[in-house]
């Protein structure tokens, strides 16, 4: 009777472990939502991948804000940024627009390309620049052009531009260089650790589920409050 009981409880445990990775896996749970909970502003990053998007019922959903990406390197514009843009101030997100950042051509280039996409107006978020190139570059090089790309957005948008990262770059080529830039990190695994660097945001999820977006979905949080994020570009996070 003891094998039998201890048999049942060890299915019992491997099923809910099998049942707890499946919806995990589909999106429906995150494990990382338990260290989000004390943050009050979320938000989503979004792009062409997440296909066309019913912002209408998005609305309806608890989130505050809304980055979109415009552009890529040097000519590559997201063919759903106007859309995306348009309907997500429609329905009364904050919004901001992201660049992601390439090797390929140079931060000058970058930035009037970004510039020429993504409209000039003070409510809008700071520009982010989302670095996540390979990690052969020469480090010098990586931080000159993203320097030059970042100060470029600046001028143009009078906000100080946001550095979105991953541990893997953010060790390359951000650590100790360009402490004048708030830091968007990537952790979908345990809460954000960067030792003695603050971070502004944190995608905490990378398989997020939400009503009106057919795919899957970035989930972020911004370290403050509702009234820090519509004023952030005078906010000093650090």
């Amino acid at each position: 009777m003891v094998h039998i009981n201890r048999f049942r409880w060890l299915l019992i445990i491997v099923i809910s472990i099998i049942t707890l990775g499946f919806l995990e896996y589909k999106g429906i749970i995150w494990h990382n939502s338990l260290f989000a909970v004390g943050y009050e502003v979320k938000g989503l990053d979004v792009s062409h991948h997440q296909g066309h998007i019913n912002w209408k019922v998005v609305q309806e959903e608890d989130f505050k804000f809304v980055y979109i990406k415009a552009t890529e390197g040097q000519d590559f514009i997201d063919p759903k940024f106007e859309y995306n843009w348009g309907e997500a101030k429609k329905y009364g997100f904050l919004t901001g627009a992201y660049h992601f950042f390439s090797m390929s051509s140079s931060g000058e280039e970058q930035a009037l390309h970004f510039i020429n996409k993504v409209p000039k107006q003070p409510d809008h978020l700071p520009p982010v620049i989302d670095v996540e190139i390979h990690l052969e570059h020469d480090p010098d090089k990586v931080r000159k052009e993203l320097r030059t790309l970042a100060l470029k957005m600046e001028q143009e948008y009078k906000k100080k531009p946001i550095l979105y990262v991953t541990y893997d770059t953010y060790h390359a080529y951000i650590k100790g260089h360009l402490n004048e830039f708030d830091i968007w990190i990537r952790d979908i695994v345990k809460f954000p650790t960067l030792g003695s660097q603050k971070w502004a945001f944190w995608q905490y999820s990378n398989r997020g589920r939400v009503n009106g977006i057919d795919s899957y979905v970035d989930i972020n949080v911004f370290s403050g409050t509702s009234e820090q994020l519509t004023g952030y570009h005078t906010i000093d996070m650090k």
